[in-house]
């Protein structure tokens, strides 16, 4: 494709040397990464490796200690209306699923269009009923949380936060609450999204998932990024220590 005349693209997310302290513990040690639109990062590594605490500063659910965030080209403030803004072009998708119990699965879709942008309640449901069928849940739409399998809760959850039409979707080890038989349902959802273009971050620890949608594998360890590559090499030509080290343990002989 010619890029010549054509606008300049920001990156939707950039990292940029940012440092992350829990008192003396160093969580981020100087981490930049970039996420262009469309993009699939996939960020692996052992516990304790500072995958989740990266994906909670991508909109500020951690503040950092130095550094800075960008989303779509404007730095993330600390705090105020114009984070609230910003944060609301970001989708989060947690490992507990963070619905709310005593509203239905239709009105936890629709609230934040109807609170945060404002949209009519009937808009709102009619497009909050079209997310429920995308992941599979049209059929549950008017029962509460606790009806549903976690499977089902996380789905839920995925269509909540593409009800606002974020820009990515965080994911934040999205399958590690989940009983094996519902990892592949939330996992088939996701290849989804990743096929029709969404820009997103995947903290995970399922490897088919990573080499069959991922764009990008970051590996992190103790707080920094080791290594960032396409799937294929890097699930099949590793090139530091402690990335071999690690497949080694999770992959099958």
């Amino acid at each position: 494709m010619s890029t010549e005349n054509s606008p300049t693209v920001n990156p939707v997310v950039e990292v940029r040397n940012v440092t992350k302290h829990y008192g003396d513990f160093m969580a981020l040690d100087d981490v930049s990464l970039t996420v262009n639109p469309g993009e699939v990062v996939v960020v692996i590594g052992p516990s304790g490796s500072g995958k989740s605490t990266l994906c909670r500063t991508i909109n500020r659910l951690e503040p950092i200690t130095s550094g800075e965030i960008l989303i779509d080209g404007e730095v993330l403030p600390e705090e105020g209306k114009e984070l609230a803004n910003l944060r609301s072009e970001v989708g989060m998708v947690f490992q507990s699923f963070n619905l709310f119990s005593h509203m239905t699965v239709l009105d936890n879709v629709t609230l934040g269009p109807i609170k945060v942008k404002g949209m009519k309640k009937d808009k709102a449901e009619a497009e909050a009923m079209d997310l429920l069928s995308r992941v599979g849940l049209a059929d549950q739409a008017t029962k509460l949380p606790a009806q549903l399998s976690g499977g089902q809760q996380q789905r839920a959850a995925i269509a909540r936060a593409l009800a606002m039409n974020p820009k990515v979707m965080l994911f934040d080890e999205p399958t590690s609450a989940l009983d094996p038989e519902m990892i592949t349902e939330v996992i088939d959802v996701m290849e989804g999204l990743a096929a029709h273009g969404m820009t997103m971050v995947v903290v995970t620890h399922e490897m088919g998932f990573a080499r069959k949608a991922g764009d990008s594998i970051v590996f992190m360890s103790d707080g920094k990024i080791v290594e960032e590559a396409p799937p294929n090499e890097f699930f099949d030509n590793p090139q530091s220590e402690r990335a071999r080290e690690f497949l080694s343990r999770i992959l099958p002989h």
